[in-house]
């Protein structure tokens, strides 16, 4: 690592975040207009939702928990938000 402030897994969760949307996306354009793909059994799961949120709760929960880590390594934890000396 090169000393830059943002970590990789901070650009993971951003990514899954994105790719969660566009399946939900996806997912609500098949459920309103119930256009399913041919062969596809389980259609009435709707599984695209599904992934998209679960897709999105772990996107959050690791941007977040890098989000926290950078916050921690640069303004020192419980000290309170104090510059780095």
């Amino acid at each position: 690592m090169h000393g830059s402030g943002i970590q990789i897994w901070f650009f993971i969760g951003v990514l899954l975040l994105v790719y969660g949307l566009l399946i939900l996306g996806y997912g609500i354009f098949e459920l309103a207009t119930g256009c399913y793909p041919a062969g596809v059994q389980l259609t009435s799961l709707h599984t695209p939702i599904w992934w998209a949120l679960c897709s999105r709760c772990l996107a959050c929960s690791i941007a977040s928990s890098s989000a926290r880590g950078a916050c921690k390594k640069y303004f020192g934890g419980s000290r309170g938000l104090q510059p780095p000396e």
